[in-house]
Order: C-alpha cells, then structure tokens, then sequence
C-alpha cells in the first residue's frame, strides 16, 4: 500500500512482486537451475520500477525506499509575527493607493500620460475625458501598467513568498496541485468574471491593457474581426494567468504520472513497443539501475542485456538482483573473475548463484524490504513536537549497518516486540541470506511467529519428536578447552555462587580426557557422570587413559586426577554443573543432544555458510531448560563469531525472549562483535530479567536501543541514562505593567483595558540554551501510546540517530 499524504516517502512497500511459496529446483541435464517467479506481479511495483525507483541518501534509520525529502522543514514550525505584518501591510498598501489612481488623486498622474501620449488623443488640460478611442485605449494601458507595478511591489517587498513556500513545500501530491488549481481558478474570476456566472464584478486590469495595447500597435479595433487573433490572444492570456499556478503546483508532475498510469494500461500492441523502447534502452550505458549500466562499463554488454531483459519480463525478483548486484562487488577486482561472472549469466540468467537452498524468495513476507539497500520498514516517525520536522512521517528502516552495533528492545507482553521488531527483522534478514549477504540465528519459544518451516534451512526443536535436527551442545568445535568455555557459560553463567572460570577448567578436565579416549564429545549423561564426581564413571575414564597409547594420554590422565582431588571441595563447581546438565538429562530430550540418530546441526555454520536458522525451544514446563539453552547459543555465538576467521557474510542471532541468556562474558562478547561483521538482538519484558550489576555495560555495548509502550519508570531510568542529555532553546517571557504618565496615553491604556479586560503590558523574552533530558523515566512510562516506541540507532560508522517516537503500527 502506497504511503498517504503524511509520510515523506511516496512509497512504502519496496516488494516488487507477489510471492507464492516456490517448488523445490528439479534436477534437469546438465547444470541445475532452480525455477523462475512463477507470477507476473500482481499488486504493487514491477521488478524494474523496483530497480530503477530512487533511494537518496538520508539521515540513519531513515526508509529511502522513493523518499522524498520535506522541502523548507527548518521554516515550516510556525509563521513569524513579522511575516504576516509583511504580508499585510503591502496589500493593505497597495489596496489604498489603487483606490486612490481609480478616483485621480496621485500626485501627476494625469501629466505623466499626456508626456507619452500625443496631444491630439485628449481635450485640453485633462485626462479624465479621452478625446478620440486612441486616448480611451492608452487610459487602459496606463492603468495596467500601475497594476502590474503594484503587484511586483506587493510580491517583491512583501512576504507573499514566504507564506506560500510555508503552506505549499510541504503539501504532497496531489493536493498540492489541487490547492494550486483552486487558487487559478479564483484568480480567473477576476481576470474573466463574464465567463463564470453569477459573477457580476468588475475585471481587474490584466486582460484589458493587453487588448489595449494590441488595439494601439494595430492601429484599429479591425484586428478583433478574426475569431483566431482574438481566441489566441485571450489563450495566451489565460495561460499567462495560469503559468505561476503550474509552476507552483507542478502540474508536470501530476501530468507525468497520469500518462504513465494510462500508458500501463494499454493492449498488446504498447506493451510490444514499450518492449522495443527497452531494448532501444538496454544499449545505452548510462541507462538506469534496470538497465545494470554497472556491467556495461565493464564491457560486459552481453551479460547485461540478458539481465535486463530478464527484468523487464520478470523472469526475476528483487532477491536475484540483490544477489548477482553483490556477487558482481566481489568480482569487479578481477578481470578474470569478471568474465566468469559474464558468462555464468549467459549460462544461468537471473537464477544464477542461487542460494545452496534452491530457494529465490521466502514463501510469505509480512513486512516490507528492500533488499536492494538491505532495509526493512518497522513503521513510521511520529508526528509531533518531540521529533524534529525534517523526520516527521517518515518511514523506519533497520539494516546491517546498524543491527551490526546490537539492538535491546524492553517492553511488557503484549507490546510488540515480537510482531513489530523480531518477526520484521528475522525475515529480512532470511531474505537477505538468500542473497548470500548474511546468516541468521532465530531463537524463540515453540509456537511463535517468526514464519513458515519453509523459509529457513534448518529448523531445531529440542524435545519435538518431529524434529529433522538436533542441536550439537559443543558448537562443532574439536577443541575441549574451547568447547569448555562457552558450555560453562550457558550452564551456570547465571549463577553469582559459581565461578564460570572454575566451571570451565572443571568441564575441561573431564572433556579432554573423554575426547582423548573415545575421539568425541560425551551425551549429556555421560557428561553429567563426569562432572557430578560419579566414581565408577571416572574410574572407567582413567583405566581407559592409562590403557591408551595414544600422545597425551598421560597428561590426561593428570587432568582427571586433578578433577577427583577437587571432588568435594567447597569451590567444587561439579555440583552445580550436574544440576544444571540434570535439565537435560530429561525423558523428553532423551533423544537429542547427542543421544539419538537426528542430524545434529553446529552453530559454527552459520560462521561459514549464508544460513537460516530458527531454533523452538519448549515453551511449556521447561522454562529453565529453554533459558538455559538461550543462553549457551548465545555464548556459543558470541564465542565462534569473533574467533572465526574474515567472513564474507553478516552474521546475526535474534533471542526473542532474552531473559536469563546475558552473563558478564556474554555481554563482553557482544562489545565485540561489530566489529566482526555480526550482531545480536536481545528483547526483554524488563531490564530486571539482567541482574543488576549487567545493566549499566549492556546498555552501554548495545548500539540501537528501543523502549515500548508500557517500560516502567525504573526501566525507563536506563534508557534515560543511555541516552543522556541534549542542550535545546528555551524563552521565558515576562509580563511587565506599564504605566503612562501622560494624558492621551492614560487614556488610550484605559479604552484597550476596557475592551480587551487586560491592563496594557510588554513582553520582557528570556531565550537561554539549558541541558536537559532527552527522553525522561516519567515520559518513557506515561507518554508513549500503545503501539509506538521510542527509538535510537547507532551503525557500525559511528552515526547517531536520536531517541525518537516511532509509530510500530504503520
């Protein structure tokens, strides 16, 4: 649905076409190729006016999707006093002094025509009289020049300019035109008042002097004989009325769009010429985005035309011009690596570098993207004084750029979070893995809607018999020190009475043995054995260690050792650990981590592969289980994102519920991750879900920060600290009686108190800068509606978005 007349972008839905969910790709001869878009579009933009619409550069957070920039924002708050005493003074001005040329009374306004008139055309002494029709004519000459000159000087010295540029830069089309067209049509009244009826005034002098002038160059009223000068003439005038009116109004504009509306309607016979008009088009190299002029100056004109004729018959979406637009920004280095890219589109067209999936578009999108840029709308700035006027009604968009830097989202159940912010940025971020642009990492509670099984890759739920995938507690790492660290983490990462260094070292001790032995991980009960202190399970491990011949054994053997001495120890985390792994160790995940046939999925793919990964985590019954498996993805994701070599795709992890899954080493982590290409987003009911001693570094590592509708005063205490202070302009204004000390002015003070029952008084205005909150706890808990939140952005640059109020809704 296109954008009303509040919003600044014309367009808020950058979906080029309508998605059924695809077939799987056949496997046909040769090289597979996944099918094409099945559907024409059906609603919305066509795939090359998705191309080829424009996307300005604007301020961070910003939807550019067709944005159109508010034109005098600075100015449009509120008309000056002195701009409407501008405004009136000259008309009332020039209103006396045409009162007064119509009745004679300027000073030598007879003489000044009679030195420019012959003699002959006047009697003696006097214009008021005329003596033949050359004089009659030369008075209404005269009398329009005068008229002309008053409204020069009412435009040029007034503050006619200001006021229409206040009401009219801002008015959308096409009520703007509109508003214009009405204006024009008042202003013909006056200029042909015989053409309309019921209207019986006078002309004003426009149409009268030019007649006269005509009638004087020609010498003689024979020239209004030919219906064609005299139609041609009142044309020209008319038109000469209207030309400010289009100009001001855009009419061309209006114009435009209207023919390409009726052109898009057209039989077959236009669409075969508007097809040969493209292919005309595709030869030129400074063609638009449609025409991928980028190949052309590359030398790849073959390659082009055939993406461009793929687009203009859309045989392409917007995920396959995202995808080979950023395959060719890889390859532009290497001229070699250049014409394999050409002549893999010749082979392949727009299915080319399909995603490992076979899939080109998600099967149902409930938000709208642009894939091109990488954004995705969340809703729209409020209107209202609390955001600036160049931002008001304009769309929301979240991207890479910024989700890069992390986002915390607090608000209670039932505010949004998940439909407005999860949902929308777990699908964008799924198509843009299709593109091979990033992998994405979805955890939720069983249930929630965060889109169909289809439109990811792997689907993980932990204790659903159904389940294809089972979840590897190790991440896929070899290293048992390394696997240690982040399993530490999620177990008892919570917990302020276990040191997760201790856990570590204890988990280690009992893992590398095992791994030293048996060449893999333990399951979670073999694991929970070791770490518990359960003597026939140790004593099983050191016999099978002093038996092995392999390199380490020995020293291993030291490490389980190691762990028995500090059996029942007060530091001993085991006790801890085993309670914790007990969670696990349950009937209804008696198949899974490790324990069954399920393919078991590493979280250290998505570090190496585009990958759409959604995790459902039981909701009912196991609370602590799912909080405790929140939390180990997480530390595994902060963990294996940051150790992990240069990737060429962004990687992002998306907890709906984060209650429980933040740790000191966790929130470390996230400090960290922007600067390798990857981010997390963290939604919570309360910042009480993070202990305490986490508030301030969360809110402090975290770039893009939200506050829902229906935050606390203790929650919104954070966000105001967060977001710290900002100087803005204050007035004060000061009543002060004043006291007359002569009678005329007593007097007059008297008669205006009498009518307007206040004594006479002047302003006394104060104008300071002072530092004040940007967003107050009081404001953040009382002030924001249901359905909005207040929102501020941070990218990976360094650019700042203010705290605004955003409307989720729209």
């Amino acid at each position: 649905m296109d954008s009303d007349s509040t919003r600044h972008s014309r367009r808020t839905h950058a979906t080029p076409l309508s998605r059924p969910p695809a077939p799987p790709p056949s496997l046909p001869q040769g090289n597979p190729v996944p099918p094409v878009p099945s559907q024409r579009p059906t609603v919305g933009l066509s795939v090359r006016e998705w191309l080829d619409e424009p996307r300005p550069q604007s301020g961070l957070g910003v939807w550019r999707f067709g944005y159109v920039a508010r034109r005098g924002a600075a100015d449009r708050e509120r008309l000056r006093p002195v701009t409407i005493i501008g405004l009136v003074i000259p008309i009332l001005a020039a209103l006396f002094l045409w009162s007064v040329w119509r009745r004679g009374g300027i000073p030598y306004q007879g003489p000044v025509l009679r030195s420019f008139t012959p003699d002959e055309w006047w009697w003696g002494g006097t214009v008021s009289t005329p003596r033949s029709w050359e004089g009659f004519e030369a008075k209404n000459v005269y009398n329009g020049v005068f008229f002309g000159a008053l409204v020069y000087g009412v435009l040029r010295l007034g503050s006619v300019a200001d006021v229409v540029r206040h009401h009219l830069d801002d008015l959308p089309q096409p009520k703007r035109a509109g508003v214009t067209a009405l204006a024009a049509l008042v202003t013909l009244t006056f200029v042909w008042p015989e053409a309309f009826p019921l209207i019986d005034w006078d002309p004003l002098p426009i149409a009268t002097p030019v007649l006269a002038l005509i009638t004087l160059v020609t010498g003689g009223y024979e020239v209004w004989q030919s219906e064609l000068v005299t139609y041609g003439v009142y044309a020209l005038i008319t038109a000469a009325v209207l030309w400010p009116f289009m100009r001001l109004g855009d009419w061309w504009q209006i114009l435009r769009e209207w023919r390409e509306g009726r052109a898009s309607h057209h039989g077959p016979d236009h669409r075969r010429a508007e097809r040969r008009h493209d292919n005309e088009r595709v030869a030129d190299p400074t063609g638009l985005p449609s025409q991928w002029p980028q190949l052309r100056a590359m030398g790849q004109d073959a390659a082009a035309d055939v993406l461009a004729r793929a687009v203009a018959r859309g045989s392409m979406n917007d995920v396959d011009c995202a995808r080979i637009q950023r395959v060719w920004e890889r390859m532009t280095h290497d001229p070699a690596r250049v014409a394999r890219f050409a002549q893999t589109v010749l082979d392949h067209g727009g299915a080319a570098w399909t995603h490992p999936s076979g899939a080109r578009d998600l099967p149902l999108r409930t938000a709208s993207h642009d894939i091109r840029v990488g954004q995705v709308r969340i809703g729209q700035y409020a209107e209202g004084d609390r955001v600036p006027v160049e931002r008001r009604g304009a769309g929301v968009a979240l991207e890479p750029s910024s989700l890069a830097t992390s986002l915390l989202a607090v608000g209670p159940s039932g505010s949004g979070k998940t439909r407005y912010l999860v949902r929308p940025v777990t699908e964008s971020l799924t198509l843009q893995a299709l593109t091979g642009h990033c992998a994405v990492v979805a955890v939720a509670a069983a249930g929630t809607q965060l889109g169909p099984d289809s439109s990811f890759d792997v689907v993980v739920r932990p204790g659903d018999p159904e389940s294809t995938h089972d979840l590897d507690l190790y991440a896929g790492v070899t290293d048992p020190d390394e696997a240690a660290g982040f399993l530490a983490e999620g177990l008892i990462g919570d917990l302020d009475t276990v040191d997760s260094q201790r856990a570590a070292t204890a988990l280690a001790q009992v893992l590398g043995p095992y791994v030293t032995v048996h060449g893999r991980f333990p399951t979670v009960l073999v694991l929970r054995e070791l770490v518990d202190g359960t003597s026939s399970a140790l004593s099983e491990l050191c016999d099978a260690l002093r038996r092995s011949d392999q390199v380490g054994a020995a020293a291993m053997l030291r490490e389980v050792e190691a762990r028995v001495r500090q059996i029942g120890t007060p530091s001993d985390p085991g006790p801890a650990l085993a309670d914790r792994l007990a969670l696990l160790d349950r009937p209804l995940f008696a198949d899974f981590f490790g324990a069954g046939t399920r393919k078991p999925f590493s979280l250290s793919a998505v570090a190496h592969h585009p990958l759409r990964v959604r995790f459902d985590l039981p909701a009912k019954g196991h609370d602590e289980a799912s909080r405790m498996l929140t939390r180990l993805l997480l530390a595994q994701f902060t963990h294996l994102v940051r150790v992990g070599g240069e990737r060429p795709h962004f990687a992002f992890l998306v907890l709906d519920d984060a209650t429980g899954s933040l740790t000191e080493q966790t929130v470390r982590g996230i400090q960290q991750l922007r600067s390798r290409k990857a981010g997390v987003m963290l939604t919570l009911r309360t910042v009480a879900d993070v202990p305490e001693r986490l508030h301030g570094p969360l809110y402090s590592v975290v770039g893009c920060r939200t506050a829902l509708s229906g935050v606390t005063t203790w929650d919104g205490r954070r966000f105001t600290e967060s977001w710290g202070t900002e100087w803005v302009e204050t007035r004060e204004v000061a009543k002060h009686a004043v006291f007359a000390h002569q009678p005329m002015t007593r007097a007059i003070h008297s008669l205006r108190k009498f009518l307007t029952g206040r004594a006479v008084t002047t302003d006394a205005v104060t104008v300071r800068q002072v530092e004040r909150e940007r967003w107050s706890a009081s404001e953040l808990a009382h002030a924001v509606p249901p359905g909005h939140a207040v929102l501020s952005l941070t990218d990976v640059r360094g650019e700042h978005a203010p705290p605004l109020l955003v409307d989720l809704r729209s």
